[in-house]
């Protein structure tokens, strides 16, 4: 009989998530119940109208609208954003988007320690994590924070519904990099893998149905709860080699998150494969196939992603640069991160060439 016995950490997280087709027209009833009365309603530039129907249903409660939020988080934009929080008198805020608006709403909160209510878009997943990433001077730094928190997630498939393929598939991609890392984690658990396998599962099986329908609404609700299992992953676990490169690269040459997320999944879990067999086994279950990270390279390219940082604006001469900021700041992985191998890492990914 085996001695080996379970031991293991697990910390829920206390938000509040509300799930299904139209959880979106809740968000007066979410603000009473936090008893907000100034809310502000953050964007991107593009997705000001969505803000603004967001806000006529606040009705009394809404302070405006700050449609500034960019990728990256860089630090001159959350400045801008508590200029508006402190001329306004705002107390609390709403964030409609993906990881970009999210992430100026965190950024706020880590300041302020102002209530948030999310409203997600996209997979991204950054809005059920105490994690913050912002950029200051061409550098991304991550901390990890409970004031980022965010106290309710308003998860709405009807606002999936118009998201094209494009950046659905990219979405997916990075809440699927979520799941996987969280799998060989040093601080994971039996919980945490149970939610990234099927987060992993759902959104596989969600992706080809989307590129037949765009507007699948069943596809469209796999893929979402799928996402909030792999940004469940997220808050609970510390990420690895994948997770560094991409807030690297994007700090560096302000590449699009999503899609490097795609175009580098394959070629970390390649690097850490010696190091992870049981998390491989998981993900071959998850994707069911025998070989997972062609699997998913498969997933994206049916979807139509860039298959190389070169095709994201990356130059070739940066790859250096990467290599010696992700020495400087390694996050724990499973394989020590060692210099001539992650060059290799990363001249692959910036050529397209398979893992």
């Amino acid at each position: 009989m085996s001695t080996n016995t379970l031991s293991f950490v697990y910390q829920s997280q206390p938000t509040r998530v509300v799930f299904g087709r139209g959880a979106s027209d809740t968000v007066d009833s979410e603000a009473e119940r936090l008893r907000l009365r100034r809310v502000l309603m953050l964007s991107t530039p593009e997705q000001t109208g969505l803000a603004q129907k967001v806000s006529d249903r606040l009705g009394a409660r809404s302070a405006g609208v700050f449609s500034g939020a960019q990728m990256h988080t860089p630090l001159n934009v959350t400045q801008a954003a508590l200029e508006q929080v402190k001329s306004l008198d705002v107390d609390g805020v709403v964030s409609v988007g993906g990881g970009s608006t999210t992430g100026l709403g965190k950024a706020i909160a880590l300041r302020t320690d102002l209530p948030q209510i999310v409203i997600p878009t996209t997979y991204a997943g950054s809005e059920m994590t105490p994690l913050i990433g912002e950029t200051v001077d061409g550098v991304k730094r991550t901390l990890r924070d409970p004031k980022v928190l965010p106290e309710v997630v308003l998860y709405d498939v009807d606002l999936t519904l118009s998201l094209p393929l494009g950046p659905t598939a990219a979405s997916a991609l990075n809440a699927i990099a979520h799941a996987a890392e969280a799998l060989y984690a040093p601080d994971g658990n039996p919980v945490v893998s149970l939610m990234a396998e099927e987060g992993v599962r759902a959104l596989v099986e969600a992706l080809p149905r989307l590129v037949e329908d765009e507007r699948d609404l069943q596809a469209r609700s796999a893929a979402l709860y799928g996402a909030w299992l792999c940004a469940c992953c997220l808050g609970a676990c510390t990420m690895g080699l994948h997770h560094k490169l991409c807030h690297t690269l994007g700090g560096l040459f302000d590449l699009p998150h999503a899609q490097m997320h795609a175009v580098l999944l394959p070629h970390a879990l390649a690097y850490n494969a010696p190091a992870i067999p049981d998390a491989l086994q998981r993900l071959a279950r998850a994707t069911g196939a025998a070989d997972p990270l062609v699997a998913l390279r498969g997933l994206s390219a049916l979807c139509g992603l860039p298959s190389s940082l070169r095709e994201l604006g990356m130059p070739e001469a940066g790859i250096e640069q990467a290599v010696q900021l992700a020495l400087a700041n390694p996050y724990r992985n499973p394989r020590p991160v060692e210099g001539p191998a992650l060059r290799e890492l990363l001249q692959k990914a910036w050529s397209g060439a398979p893992a």
